[in-house]
Order: C-alpha cells, then sequence, then structure tokens
C-alpha cells in the first residue's frame, strides 16, 4: 500500500515538474540554483531573471519560499522546485526528469552556515550532530549535485558547474582564530572534492570554478548583520560577470568574487 501511495506521489510529481519544464524556453540559457528560497540563491534568481534566462530554482520548503514564489509569479522562466541537497534520491529523480534540459550554469550554492551569536563557541562547545550536518550539505551535497547533472551540463553551450565555497575555508587566508569549526571544516572539504573533481570536467569540456562570494549580509530583517559585510545584490553581480568571463582555462580555480584572483587553498 505504502510503495502505491509513493508511486502515485512519484507520478503526480512527475506531472507537475513535467508541465514546468515544458515552459522552458529552448532559445534561453539555463541555470539551475540550489538554496534559492533567501539571500545569495535569491538574488541569483532576481538578477539571472533579470538578464532573461531560464531558472530552475531548488528549495527545501517550496510552501515558505515566499520571495521565490513572488518572483516566479512575475517570470514564467522561473520553475521552483523542491531538493533538499542531503536527498540523493530526490536529486537523482530531478536529473531524470530534466534530462533532456541543457544546463549551462549548474549553481551550487545551498548550504548550512552558523549562526553568527554561535560562530564563535570553543571546542568545548562543539555540536557534532551539527558537524555532521554540515559535511552531509556543504561538501557532500554538491558533489552528489555535480554527479548528477554533469550530462545537462556537458550538453549545454556554456558548460559551467559553479561552486559557491567560503574564504573561511582557506587553510591561508581564513581567520587565524577558533571559530566556525564545522562551517569552515566543511567548506574546506568542499573545496578537496571539487578540486578532485576539477581533473575530470575537461573531459566534458566542463568548466568547475569555486567562488567565495565575501562576507555577505544574509541575515532576515532584525538579525544581527555580520560586520563589514555586503548586500547580496552587489556580491551576486560581481559574480555573474565573473562567472560570464570564465572559460575552460579557470577549470579548478578558487576564486574571489571581486575581481576573480585566486585565492589559496
Amino acid at each position: 500500500m505504502h510503495k502505491l501511495i509513493n508511486n502515485l506521489l512519484i507520478l503526480i510529481l512527475s506531472v507537475l515538474s513535467g508541465t514546468a519544464y515544458a515552459g522552458l524556453e529552448a532559445d534561453k540559457p539555463t541555470v539551475l540554483i540550489t538554496g534559492a528560497n533567501r539571500g545569495i540563491g535569491l538574488e541569483f534568481v532576481r538578477q539571472y531573471s533579470a538578464l532573461d534566462w531560464n531558472i530552475i530554482a531548488t528549495v527545501r520548503n517550496p510552501r515558505k519560499a515566499k520571495a521565490l514564489k513572488a518572483l516566479a509569479n512575475e517570470d514564467p522562466n522561473i520553475i521552483i522546485e523542491q531538493l533538499d541537497v542531503t536527498d540523493h534520491t530526490r536529486i537523482d529523480w530531478l536529473a531524470d526528469i530534466y534530462a533532456d534540459q541543457p544546463i549551462d550554469i549548474l549553481l551550487s550554492n545551498a548550504g548550512l552556515t552558523p549562526k553568527y551569536v554561535s560562530a564563535f563557541k570553543r571546542v568545548k562547545g562543539i555540536d557534532f550532530n551539527m558537524a555532521s550536518k554540515s559535511f552531509e550539505i556543504n561538501a557532500v551535497g554538491p558533489l552528489k549535485l555535480s554527479q548528477a547533472f554533469m550530462t545537462h551540463v556537458a550538453a549545454s553551450q556554456q558548460k559551467k558547474i559553479i561552486i559557491i565555497s567560503s574564504r573561511a575555508a582557506s587553510f591561508e587566508l581564513g581567520p587565524k582564530m577558533p571559530m566556525m569549526y564545522s562551517y569552515r571544516a566543511s567548506k574546506a572539504a568542499l573545496n578537496m572534492f571539487m578540486h578532485i573533481l576539477a581533473f575530470e570536467t575537461p573531459k566534458q569540456g566542463v568548466t568547475l570554478t569555486l567562488i567565495s562570494p565575501g562576507a555577505v549580509n544574509t541575515m532576515e530583517p532584525g538579525g544581527i548583520k555580520i560586520p563589514n559585510s555586503i548586500e547580496p545584490s552587489e556580491s551576486i553581480e560581481k559574480m555573474i560577470a565573473l562567472i560570464e568571463r570564465l572559460t575552460l582555462e579557470d577549470n579548478g580555480r578558487f576564486l574571489s568574487f571581486a575581481d576573480g584572483s585566486d585565492l589559496g587553498w
């Protein structure tokens, strides 16, 4: 009985996604963005929409993504899909649904970031369940996403995988103090996964590049703003311009959003 219900749900979702998928315009480039409900991801959606792209915007809970839904109501080429990057079955299913859709830019943005007030906890304050979750979301999730959608990217015109990483993950450039254990370590693991994957991508004609977006203010209204942070609009405008300039020569690089300069690992 449970299997029957599950199959019916999959069929319904397939029909709904198929309808949305049919709305993407063949003559426009396509970007798939994870974590598109707020902050950096939402701003990527807003700016790529202004550039007249097809956008597949994925979120864990579409029902709560009010700002994203408002954008989609204004732009029929924004398709919202439910996706938790820790759900590998769902990632594979979504890749199957869009099997015939070339994806010019696979933009891995979804991540787990610590609250500012908890970022400075010392080793005795580490939550190891949260640490495991950080690695699952920040490192393993983008690797699985890249695996599942590699053929979609290779079939496109632009052929780019963009991974949102963090300067905080750099051994060389990260803060020289005990802070953000789980976040920094999981992003460092992400960098290594992508460094390894970048030895494969040129064989597909695919450019894989990691970008640090800077210290972006992603706090909700009323939250604590990170000191010296910039607004998402500034970071994303510069990242989109940088992404546009990338070529195969930039494969495997770890870059700053501000000027495209290399960041130390």
